[in-house]
């Protein structure tokens, strides 16, 4: 049985994620997962501030992911034009809001008076499209702003979108000195560059490139390897189910399988990961509460979830106990 969790204790921010996120479960000889004495259920990172509750990355996902009792926040950084940080994911306005262009090309003054909420869409009883947010905007925050409202015992994960690197990551070195802090942020991203843009600083803390946690995921599943296990106490993420495209490539040409929901945390990738002690994994898109057992019985230390509103009470169901299948 996962045993209940403790309250998030209060202590010093540079202890948080190495509090907050451990692991769930292990196997028994009968083949049954359990939960070790005092470890506890994947907390929830609270995807792009709480996609799923209200719009991405704006203040008020944030305080609504809060209010929901979100174990930490995810938020997503650009670039404005006069090189602030702010909080925006697509590379074009009009896929959330009521502008267009990038977001390069706005100040952080101009993106504060765009409708961040314009596209954010729920249902009413009969089905119906509501645009709430339309008759009350919010608009694109900066991360001085929101990180600001976000209470210091909170962890925040800053996935870094915009390419060159260097820039961007300057500017967010800058915002994190201002607002002292470093020890409760965690940096992702996609590109590899950042790796490399963020070590000037070497109070970063990163998560190890999605490059490296993919290979390792691929190479466990295909070849059966643990190649280069990640290091002591390392930051791994990855999605618990993802389309995988295999390509086979032959002297004239090639041939491509697609799976459509590929399952790459596998116990053996689980295994291999833990290789070295204190390494986190972070399971990617765990929005129900078969994927959030199963990532539970797994041992994953956190799940990135689009509705903490939604999670909230699967989380508080498996710390009343859950015997893994």
């Amino acid at each position: 049985m996962i045993p209940p969790m403790p309250p998030r204790p209060l202590l010093a921010c540079a202890m948080l994620f190495s509090l907050l996120f451990v692991s769930a479960c292990t196997t028994d000889t009968a083949g049954r997962a359990v939960a070790h004495s005092g470890q506890t259920v994947p907390r929830v990172i609270a995807h792009r501030g709480g996609t799923g509750d209200a719009p991405e990355n704006t203040l008020s996902a944030i305080r609504e992911a809060l209010a929901n009792r979100a174990d930490a926040i995810w938020l997503t950084v650009q670039l404005s034009r006069d090189g602030v940080p702010v909080l925006y994911r697509p590379a074009d306005l009009a896929a959330l809001t009521d502008a267009s262009g990038a977001v390069a090309a706005k100040t952080a003054n101009e993106l504060a008076h765009v409708n961040a909420g314009w596209r954010f869409k729920t249902q009413d009883a009969a089905g119906r499209d509501i645009y709430a947010y339309r008759t009350a905007p919010v608009g694109i925050p900066t991360l001085a702003e929101a990180l600001a409202v976000i209470p210091r015992d909170v962890p925040v994960v800053l996935d870094m979108k915009a390419l060159p690197a260097a820039p961007q990551a300057a500017a967010v070195a800058r915002v994190l000195d201002a607002a002292g802090a470093w020890n409760r942020v965690l940096i992702y991203s996609t590109e590899a560059d950042y790796q490399q843009a963020f070590a000037a600083w070497p109070q970063a803390r990163l998560f190890e490139s999605r490059d490296a946690t993919r290979g390792r995921l691929a190479a466990v599943a295909l070849a059966h390897t643990c190649p280069a296990p990640p290091p002591t106490g390392a930051w791994t993420a990855f999605e618990w189910r993802r389309q995988v495209e295999l390509v086979e490539r032959y002297t004239l040409g090639e041939a491509r399988s697609t799976v459509a929901a590929a399952q790459l945390w596998s116990p053996q990738a689980m295994q291999c990961f833990r290789t070295n002690p204190g390494v986190h994994v972070v399971a990617i898109a765990v929005n129900d509460e078969a994927d959030y057992k199963a990532a539970a019985c797994a041992g994953v230390d956190a799940v990135l979830a689009d509705s903490p509103r939604k999670m909230a009470p699967l989380h508080d169901a498996l710390q009343h106990g859950y015997r893994c299948p």
